[in-house]
């Protein structure tokens, strides 16, 4: 009797031993992305695919915007501990960091093939960093898609920017704007909308689809489709946090976060064109998630592109090389020897 007593007690606390080993954790996910845009699907999936893994992991998720958070302090907030998983535009972040608007300077890598090559270049410098000076780990790295020119006047080429308020998000937009003879307005993305609607800022900048979404095309009338960047945004979790996970619920999140890496990366290269169709009436153009409406679309002129190029090597470039080495001193060393070097550019 004993001997059984004792082997069923050994049974129960293996049994209690392997539950325990997955117990229940709250992943506590903060988002950047409303419900209608067109990247909500796939990150609210790959979310659902941490819950089932079978790890223990609960992913719930909060949205910046419905809790009134700035975009700008997702850094402090993953270093922080308020979230364990915070998704971010690295351009707004890169206020606490230079170093990190390095992954998709304006004018630098303009379309989805090139930026590719230029974010796989840097994933591990960029991951460092951000582990270094942030307490935090990155597991997926994405673009919003090309960010080009929407504005409530006529615009057919860059010299209609002239003497324009054009809206901006990072400190090289604003110098790519302002050596266009515009003036860069800093709005958040949600004060857009009524600030072109008022005439705050005549034209702004963002993807075709986060623009259609968030309803631009109701207070502009002209989109310049030149991309100057790709807008890249990050999902990043608390490395202390990250670190006491058991190995198999690391390996699940980690897993699931560059699956959807790759899916958005997909939608990055097809969801806009759907989008740019919508927003100037023309077919096909899906119901969902956009809405139609009847822009002037302008031809993007060759001279436009080159000259998009030459700003960002003469000026770009040089003046991030001068923010970004104050708290980086080999941060121009390592942007030739990654980014620079698969994009063919040399910061002197």
């Amino acid at each position: 009797m004993l001997k059984l007593l004792f082997s069923a007690a050994a049974t129960v606390a293996v049994l209690a031993s392997s539950q325990s080993a997955f117990a229940q954790t709250t992943v506590r996910w903060l988002s950047q992305t409303p419900t209608v845009q067109s990247q909500y699907p796939l990150e609210v999936a790959a979310m659902e695919r941490v819950t089932a893994s079978g790890t223990g992991l609960k992913a719930e998720r909060s949205e910046f915007m419905a809790l009134g958070l700035n975009l700008a302090d997702a850094l402090r907030l993953v270093r922080g501990g308020s979230y364990d998983v915070v998704s971010t535009q690295v351009g707004l972040a890169s206020r606490d960091d230079p170093f990190l608007e390095g992954i998709d300077l304006i004018g630098v890598s303009t379309n989805m093939d090139d930026l590719q090559a230029a974010v796989d270049a840097y994933r591990d410098i960029f991951d460092k960093r951000i582990t270094e000076r942030f307490g935090a780990k990155v597991l997926a790295i994405w673009p919003f898609g090309p960010q080009v020119f929407f504005c409530n006047q006529a615009i057919k080429t860059l010299d209609d920017l002239k003497t324009l308020r054009v809206r901006s998000f990072t400190p090289s937009m604003s110098k790519l704007i302002e050596a266009l003879g515009a003036t860069p307005v800093s709005i958040p993305f949600p004060e857009v909308y009524p600030s072109l609607q008022r005439g705050v800022a005549n034209c702004g900048v963002t993807s075709p689809t986060s623009a259609n979404t968030g309803k631009w095309p109701e207070v502009t009338s002209h989109l310049l489709p030149l991309s100057v960047s790709g807008s890249v945004q990050a999902h990043l979790v608390n490395a202390a946090w990250f670190a006491k996970l058991d190995p198999k619920q690391q390996e699940a999140m980690t897993k699931e976060l560059r699956q959807m890496e790759k899916e958005l990366w997909a939608l990055a290269r097809t969801v806009n064109e759907d989008a740019t169709n919508c927003s100037i009436g023309k077919e096909p153009c899906a119901p969902k998630p956009h809405g139609k409406y009847t822009m002037t679309l302008a031809e993007v002129a060759p001279a436009d592109l080159e000259r998009v190029r030459k700003i960002s090597q003469e000026q770009v470039l040089t003046e991030w090389a001068v923010r970004c080495e104050r708290a980086y001193p080999k941060c121009k060393e390592a942007w030739n020897g990654s980014i620079g070097k698969v994009r063919n550019l040399t910061i002197p």
